[in-house]
Parts: structure tokens; sequence; C-alpha cells
């Protein structure tokens, strides 16, 4: 039944299609006559479609789960309908009163609203799961953080493994990426998820992976064991012995093959999921949870923000093109460097800087430190944060405020202070003009959790004008404002476990530095 619904709604957006191409033709000028004219067109259309698309199997495909391959299958199936329609129309009456240049406008007309139908319907999906992955996040529960896999092979065990991620477990399984067959797929797409590499090249796909910011828990592996290279079958091997990743077999998984593997895992037993620290957490109560989601100042600070960046990059374009062309003088390509950063919800994102950096590894596979890496060049940039301008352009798409708690790396990021990531991440922020580098983990997050609740535009603005000394003249800790956020988030109630030792040594080191 399911078929029948969507090849008539398909159907239904073709005929709409050519009445707009129509329309479109003759200057927006709509009359009965002409319409009645066109009727025989209008049928051959229809004709056409009900017999081009099943073949096509366009009622057959999940909307949900479309992808640039499937839209390309739809180009083509419009392509061949109107064909069909043109065929049709010529052998019943010459194509009398038809205008050359409309089955043109239709194939774009077309295209634009089957298309448009799949991507909004799959935005729509994209979205519940969202707030699905949001409303469980504002509930504070400490289940297993997600885990993120690396896929080698392609195949259509990766497409269905990909889907069924995507379906049953949103949110809880995030795709780095996939490894192809040959070079050749390298770059491509599957499923909006990139292909990194080759099996072989593992280790190097792994490596630059964590260069982003991403740790990679598990290898699903789409082929059977025994059809795997020799090579490949050491790659695997040897990242499983050496880097503690599991390995899934999913051929193994469904019972279709062994491999000779042992099942009892030895050494791809599964790690256990990372424990939550006893000590200390931070737990916000649903009810002021609500009370914070409600609140309109997030609204005016996102808008606020969007207008600023605009003004922001057309501003600083030109320092960043100058800034740019450095970074490629002295460290090469590519000039913008990328990692993958918790976001909103803990939703991940892509934090974009400019490269200050050499390689991570020598050309003897040594491992640099990041003074060894730093440039001049890169230095400057850094100490004039210079290298954060392209975050405007996050701060534009909505991934990023201007005043926020810093977006931290996923490993750093631990699930009992995940309270922090209920607002947008800041380039610039509480903790780090009360605080910055030199504090501890749990001040910084004791800070961060703070202006989640205190958060307004007042604050915003305290914040900024903190931050011009804090670029010019570097960093000072205030411990009276950092005791003062413990002090209020433990009043509260939000602060949770046996801290009073450990605070206690903190805050003693803090002053000491101080």
């Amino acid at each position: 039944m399911r078929r029948f619904v969507l090849l008539f709604v398909d159907v239904a957006l073709m005929l709409a299609a050519t009445l707009l191409a129509n329309v479109l033709r003759y200057n927006f000028e709509f009359s009965e006559g002409r319409i009645l004219e066109h009727l025989p067109y209008l049928a051959s259309t229809a004709l056409s479609t009900l017999i081009v698309f099943p073949a096509a199997g366009l009622n057959r495909t999940v909307w949900r789960f479309s992808s640039l391959p499937d839209y390309l299958r739809v180009t083509a199936a419009i392509a061949a309908a109107i064909f069909g329609a043109v065929a049709i129309a010529f052998a019943y009456n010459r194509l009398e009163g038809v205008a050359r240049s409309l089955p043109l406008l239709q194939l774009l007309a077309g295209t634009a609203l089957l298309i448009g139908a799949r991507v909004l319907h799959k935005l729509i999906h994209l979205a519940r799961h969202q707030r699905k992955a949001s409303a469980a996040f504002l509930e504070m529960t400490h289940e297993a953080p997600a885990l993120t896999v690396l896929i080698a092979g392609v195949s259509r065990l990766t497409e269905t493994y990909i889907q069924a991620a995507a379906e049953l477990f949103p949110g809880r399984i995030k795709i780095a990426g996939l490894l192809g067959r040959s070079g050749r797929h390298v770059g491509r797409l599957i499923a909006a998820h990139p292909i990194l590499g080759v099996p072989e090249d593992i280790e190097a796909v792994l490596d630059s992976l964590e260069v982003h910011g991403i740790s990679v828990d598990r290898v699903v592996v789409a082929s059977a064991f025994g059809e795997l290279s020799p090579e490949v079958r050491d790659a695997l091997l040897r990242v499983e012995r050496s880097r503690s990743i599991t390995l899934q077999f999913l051929a193994e998984d469904l019972g279709f093959d062994s491999g000779g593997r042992d099942p009892s895992g030895g050494e791809g037993k599964p790690r256990p999921p990372r424990s939550m620290p006893s000590e200390l957490r931070f737990e916000i109560a649903p009810a002021e949870l609500e009370m914070l989601a409600q609140r309109k100042y997030w609204m005016i600070k996102r808008a606020m923000d969007a207008l600023a960046a605009f003004i922001l990059l057309v501003l600083c374009t030109p320092v960043m093109l100058i800034a740019a062309a450095l970074v490629a003088a002295s460290l090469g390509f590519p000039v913008v460097f990328w990692q993958q950063r918790p976001g909103l919800s803990g939703r991940p994102f892509r934090l974009y800087k400019l490269r200050t950096m050499n390689s991570a590894h020598a050309r003897d596979g040594r491992r640099l430190s990041d003074r060894e890496r730093t440039s001049f060049v890169g230095g400057t940039l850094r100490r004039l944060r210079v290298d954060e301008l392209p975050q405007l352009f996050n701060i534009l798409r909505g991934d990023m405020s201007f005043v926020g708690p810093r977006p931290l790396l996923p490993r750093d990021q631990s699930e009992a202070y995940r309270a922090r990531l209920l607002v947008r991440p800041g380039l610039t922020g509480w903790a780090q003009v009360v605080g910055g580098r030199d504090i501890s983990p749990e001040d910084k997050a004791a800070l961060d959790v703070w202006y989640v609740r205190n958060a307004s535009l007042a604050l915003d603005i305290e914040i900024a004008i903190r931050t011009v000394p804090v670029v010019l003249f570097g960093e000072r800790i205030s411990v009276s404002l950092i005791e003062r956020a413990w002090r209020d988030l433990s009043e509260s109630g939000v602060l949770k476990g046996e801290i009073a030792h450990k605070r206690k040594n903190d805050l003693c080191c803090v002053s000491a530095r101080v």
C-alpha cells in the first residue's frame, strides 16, 4: 500500500511540475483555455510517469535515507518520463499547442519538486530524531556514551548497517567514515559519510581522525574475514592489538561466516563502557531544565550572533585572506584545519581554525611535540587569536555562539560535566576570562555550568569586555569568582558527589599559582 501512496505522490508532483512549467513558459499568464489545450500533454505525462517511475523503482526507495545516487536516479526517471510523454503526445496530435521549451522547463520543475520533497522529508526525519536525542540528553541520564565507528568495506551490507544505525540507534552510533575498495573511491560519499581511504591504510586513517579530534571505538568490517586480503587482515588485527579498538565482523554477527576467528574474543573483546566519575557530577533539576529551555533570551542571542557574525565576516575577510596566504607560504596546504567537537546537546560539529601546526609525525614516523610542530607564523596567529576567525562561519551556521563554554575534544568532555553542553559552545566564555588554561578541568566545568544557569545579555557583554584584556595581556585567575561558582552550584543542589577534600586542595593550588 505504501508503494502506491509514494507512486501517487510522485505522479501528483510531476503533474504539478507540468502545470508550473506551463505557467513559467507563458510568463505567469494563467487561462482556462490554455490549460484545456494542454490536457493531452498532461495526460501523456501522467501515463508515461505511471510506467517509468515504478520501472525505475522510485516508489521502492525510503525517502528519509535518500542520498545523491537516489537524486540522480530521480532526475534520470523524470527525463525518461518526459521523453515518453513527448512521444505519446506527438503520436496523438503532433504536440499541437505545446511550446518546444516546455519539456525543458518541465524537467527543471519536476527535478526541483521531486527531489525537494525527498530532501524535505529527510530533514524533517532528522529534526525529529535530533529533538528526541536532545530530550534524552536533557534528562541527564548516565547511559553509556555513543560509539564512534569506522566502517571497513563498501557493500550492500554497509548500506544496511548505516540505515539500521540511523533508524534504530539515533545518536548512539556515530560513523566517522568508511574505507573503500580502492583509492579511486576516496573522497566520495555513501549516505553522506565520506570514504577516507582503503583498509590497508587503516592506521594512517585512524591517525588522521585522531588529529581531528575523532577517537574511533570500533571498526565494523562489512566483508567476511576469509574474503579479505592478507594485507588487510594483518592491518586490521594489528589495529585491534595495538590500539585496543574492537573489531566487529558483520558477517560473523549474522552467522554467515566464522573466518577462523575465535568468537570468544581474547583480542577482540569489547572494552567496558567508560565509567562516570564518582567524586563529582553536575546535575540540573528537570524543573530548572524546563525553565532554561523556555527562556526567550536564547532566540535573541541567536539572532544577535548571526547578525554580528555576518558583519564581522565581511570586515575580517581581508585579514583571513592575508593570514591564509601566510599559512600557505609557511606550512603549505590545506590552510584550514578542523576538529570534531561536541556542541549543543552533545551533537558533534566541525570546528574550523587556520592551520598553525605542521604534521603530527616526522618523516621517520616519530611523533612530534606541539612546540616542534608550531611555526613562527603559526605561533603569532595563535597569540593574536587570528587562527580562530574561521569560527565566525560556525557562529553564522548556528554551531557556536560568540559567548558560551568553549567546545572541548570528545575525549576531554566528561559525561559528568555534560550540563555545560546545554547551550551553544562559544568563541569565548566565562571560564576563559575568569580562569584560563591553568585552572583544573573541574574548575572550568563549574564555571561553565554556572554560566549555563546565569546566562544573560549583561553577563555576555561582561564576558566580551573581559576578553579584550585577556587577548592583549594574557590570562589572570580570579579565585573569588571561581569560589562563587562552586558555592552557588553547591547551594542550588547542582553539585553532586563527595568533593570537599578535592575542592580544598584545588583552591589551594589556584591560590598558590596566583
